[in-house]
């Protein structure tokens, strides 16, 4: 008792009762125990535990990057729970701060345990720690199978992140790598056999060397050659500027074009008595205060309320009260007075407001359900509105819908006829096809290329992140569509833009200073 006395009395080692502290909860030097030379760094229980840290370190690193290029997607994802909860939350950005806190609660257990090691220590995880470690890998887990299953699209977002965040991935698993190399030379050194130091070092090296090599088989349309990258692809508001305004109203459309966007995109319904209107939701539940007007018919087809009964819904108090994107901002007082006072606009109106200011249009056509008096007459009403009533530019109208596209170009001809998948050449030339309006999953800078050739142009929709957006510039995509024209505007050149030359530079000189480095840890 004496001697544990004297001991905590003169503990000259505060660094590592920290460490031990939080990593075993022994914060009393007579609690821990030292590595013996040639000896295991723990019990054969705490060996087989740590592959288990390291796993929960690499799942959770790999969910937090998976869900954070996920960003792009984020007002879809809240959407979507919205359909199934009936409230409206922004779960994806809860998502993103459990991520971070996860990934960096098993980072610091890590590194914990790395300074032990290097400490001489021996590793004794708390169990409190322990349940943490499963809870990670638990959740990790099956966020990423959850994610796999539900969102099977998000699985293409990552690999095309990967084309233009590879270059700086590869810098950090090189950084990495020498701050590993810190204990595994001091454990290679301590090790008394020859062949634990092979075991430990072994591995190290091939992952290393891996390492070193693999920008041999990386590509990146945005590593490219100086003068040959093309335009910057034109914006096109996605139901105007929906981070600025209520989506598909006047407001939303008038901010797109304050912010130069170069076309206006938007979903059409028609009225049970004949007046086609702006609706992306087949409900009027999530974009106006209809529970408050029209309790009991909440959740009725938009298509089947009259005129005279859509004139008196509000479209823009939601969205003061449920600000549907992260990152959106306050709005000026102005804009909030504008914002209240939004009421559901025409398709009539939104032509007009686009032919005004010599803007592109491009609409999705929602066909009314059975029973309605305009089920088999859609078409040829939103044609009387194109050409009759808003007298918009022909050459204006991007034609999206698939159904009697024939029909159409006979009685409309000069609309630019627009398909919303891919297709060998000579059937899009056959249908007079000029220009593709794919998901930008879909991108691919050698397919934009090839439909360039035939004078066939691509869009890719929904376009918000910068990174997204420079992948879609180096790329070749001709335009966008985007909640984000203001924010994208901005941009004068693609984020991560090189020269080959330049990333040859950079690869060298990570490699080579990382295995002086190294070498440098190793013989000392």
């Amino acid at each position: 008792v004496v001697r544990r006395r004297l001991l905590q009395r003169y503990e000259h080692q505060p660094f590592i009762s920290c460490l031990a502290g939080f990593y075993s909860c022994r914060w009393k030097r007579y609690q821990r125990e030292r590595t013996e030379p040639g000896k295991c760094c723990c019990s054969m229980r705490e060996c087989m535990f740590f592959p288990l840290l390291v796993a929960a370190f690499c799942f959770s690193l790999v969910f937090l990057y998976t869900w954070g290029e996920g960003k792009n997607d984020y007002n879809g994802f809240d959407w979507y729970n919205y359909g199934n909860l009936g409230f409206w939350f922004l779960w994806s950005l809860v998502i993103l701060i459990v991520a971070a806190v996860l990934f960096a609660y098993i980072s610091l257990l890590l590194v914990l345990a790395m300074c032990l090691l290097a400490e001489g220590q021996q590793l004794y995880l708390h169990w409190s720690h322990k349940i943490g470690t499963f809870l990670v890998l638990g959740f990790c887990i099956s966020s990423l199978f959850a994610l796999s299953i539900l969102w099977r699209d998000h699985r293409k977002t990552v690999r095309l992140s990967f084309q233009v965040t590879a270059p700086y991935l590869h810098i950090g698993a090189i950084a990495l790598m020498v701050l590993l190399s810190w204990p595994v030379a001091l454990h290679a050194i301590r090790a008394d056999k020859k062949v634990i130091q092979v075991i430990i070092v072994g591995p190290y090296l091939a992952i290393l060397l891996f390492l070193f090599l693999i920008p041999l088989g990386m590509y990146s349309p945005c590593i490219r050659e100086m003068g040959t990258l093309g335009p910057k692809p034109a914006l096109i508001g996605h139901r105007g500027a929906p981070m600025l305004a209520p989506e598909n109203t006047e407001m939303s459309f008038l901010k797109t074009i304050e912010h130069g966007g170069d076309g206006l995109e938007t979903d059409v319904t028609i009225s049970y008595d004949g007046v086609p209107f702006l609706m992306h939701d087949y409900t009027l539940r999530r974009t106006t205060n209809i529970q408050e007007v029209y309790p009991n018919d909440a959740g009725k087809d938009a298509s089947l309320f009259s005129w005279d009964s859509l004139k008196k819904l509000n479209a823009g108090t939601w969205f003061l009260k449920n600000k549907p994107f992260l990152g959106m901002g306050s709005l000026s007082k102005a804009d909030q007075n504008q914002a209240m006072n939004q009421s559901i606009y025409t398709l009539s109106g939104f032509l007009r407001l686009a032919d005004s200011h010599n803007k592109l249009v491009i609409f999705d056509l929602y066909r009314p359900p059975e029973k309605h008096p305009y089920r088999n007459l859609w078409i040829r009403r939103i044609l009387d509105v194109i050409i009759k009533e808003s007298k918009i530019k022909r050459h204006l109208v991007l034609w999206l819908n698939n159904n009697v596209r024939a029909f159409v170009q006979s009685v409309a001809p000069g609309f630019q006829h627009t398909m919303g998948r891919k297709a060998p050449i000579e059937d899009l030339l056959k249908h007079n096809i000029v220009k593709l309006n794919l998901v930008y999953t879909d991108m691919s800078s050698e397919d934009i290329r090839k439909y360039a050739e035939a004078n066939i142009t691509t869009n890719f929709y929904v376009v918000n992140e910068p990174w997204l957006y420079s992948l879609a510039w180096c790329s070749g995509a001709h335009s966008v569509t985007t909640n984000a024209v203001h924010l994208l505007k901005d941009l004068s050149q693609p984020l991560f833009l090189m020269t080959p030359q330049q990333y040859s530079i950079m690869w060298i000189l990570t490699d080579l200073t990382s295995a002086f480095l190294i070498s440098l840890i190793f013989a000392l």
